[in-house]
């Protein structure tokens, strides 16, 4: 077992952290607790884009970097500790170019790939709705034959970038036990998209989107008619260990927060750093941040291997997302009162990570994959 990065990685993470600190943290500093407006996101995800954080799944031939699942982690890792929204954001245009990369008929590669690379396009996929969370094959959005072209009814909720984004990758049902995934173009296709207010992560567009007879054709189907389900699936392996990511950052950013304030903050004649139970409560939160740290990397060094993991993704997802929970927690007692106050931003990481636990399979659902895979029964159904 080689715990080590390599070297390129090691150079890589440092020149994006100096990148980070220089560039990213001064504009996203005004959208922590509002979404980044469109203007702000295509300038910021052509800024990442550069280094692979939001290009580095797509191969070099498609006009991407074509990182390795490892060397992605490093950097989005690294983007969360900063702005878990930015990083939130990148990974679902990402998503959504790397869906449009893999199934995109050479006509809808060459329209809308170069764009979503470039941040001069914003996607999502679409695919939970109010009564079909983790159920995915209850959706009950449709699209209607009607002649030449199909038109679409229903409601998209719980979606990440709905705001923002200029294509939505959606999929509905086409028959009564077959789905089909279609590529929605803002300036083409009339949808209308309602942002919801929530508890964290407030830099994070996330929005419902209603098809009211949004009419498409087979040009806008994306992949085979009937597979839309099966391919919407796939990449679920790959957004549990991108959550994970995020909480990682979110907690490396609170340990930082909290370590900073026990060595300035003085009590009974000292910093607190030297009262034992502020250290106890810092070692608690390394342990379990190491604990996440080697998990989430084990899982993407699997994926990079090739084949199906989806216990080793769901165990990182659901430990990490859990212990950072905890670790803002202790980083708001560490802080004391002070820790309660909105001004010093330690109370943020708190909302943040809370949000973590219900996207891409909840805590409870990533045990029943763990369950599923370990014991070969299914729980689900």
């Amino acid at each position: 077992m080689d715990f080590d990065f390599t070297e390129e990685q090691t150079l890589a993470l440092e020149s994006w952290n100096r990148l980070l600190e220089r560039d990213v943290a001064p504009k996203v500093a005004p959208f922590r607790d509002t979404f980044i407006d469109k203007a702000a996101a295509r300038e910021l995800l052509a800024i990442t884009g550069e280094y692979g954080v939001g290009t580095g799944w797509v191969p070099e031939e498609d006009g991407g970097i074509g990182l390795d699942f490892v060397t992605s982690g490093l950097l989005y890792e690294a983007l969360a500790r900063v702005s878990p929204d930015l990083a939130g954001l990148a990974f679902v245009n990402e998503g959504a170019a790397l869906k449009i990369q893999r199934l995109g008929t050479p006509e809808q590669k060459e329209k809308y790939l170069p764009g979503l690379l470039a941040g001069e396009l914003i996607g999502c996929s679409a695919i939970s709705e109010p009564g079909a969370g983790s159920d995915v094959p209850s959706m009950s959005a449709r699209a209607e034959k009607d002649g030449d072209v199909y038109r679409l009814y229903g409601e998209k909720q719980w979606i990440s970038n709905a705001s923002l984004a200029d294509l939505v990758v959606t999929v509905v049902r086409t028959g009564e036990k077959e789905f089909s995934m279609f590529l929605l173009d803002r300036e083409k296709h009339a949808f209308s998209v309602r942002e919801v207010d929530k508890l964290g992560l407030n830099g994070w567009s996330l929005g419902q989107i209603f098809l009211d007879g949004v009419t498409v054709t087979d040009a806008d189907r994306l992949g085979p008619a009937g597979e839309g389900l099966r391919e919407s699936m796939k990449g679920f392996e790959r957004s549990r260990c991108f959550i994970s990511l995020v909480a990682l950052g979110i907690s490396r950013a609170a340990i930082d927060d909290a370590i900073a304030y026990a060595a300035e903050r003085k009590a009974f004649g000292k910093p607190i750093a030297g009262h034992q139970l502020v250290q106890d409560m810092v070692a608690e939160m390394a342990t379990l941040h190491d604990a996440s740290q080697l998990l989430v990397y084990r899982a993407l060094s699997l994926l990079d291997k090739g084949g199906k993991h989806n216990c080793e993704a769901a165990i990182a997802k659901s430990f990490t997302t859990e212990s950072v929970q905890r670790i803002t927690s202790l980083a708001i007692q560490v802080y004391g009162a002070a820790g309660i106050a909105r001004e010093n931003g330690v109370e943020r990481h708190f909302r943040n990570a809370r949000m973590l636990t219900i996207p891409d399979g909840t805590t409870q659902i990533n045990r029943l994959v763990i369950g599923r895979e370990l014991l070969g029964v299914n729980a689900f159904r």
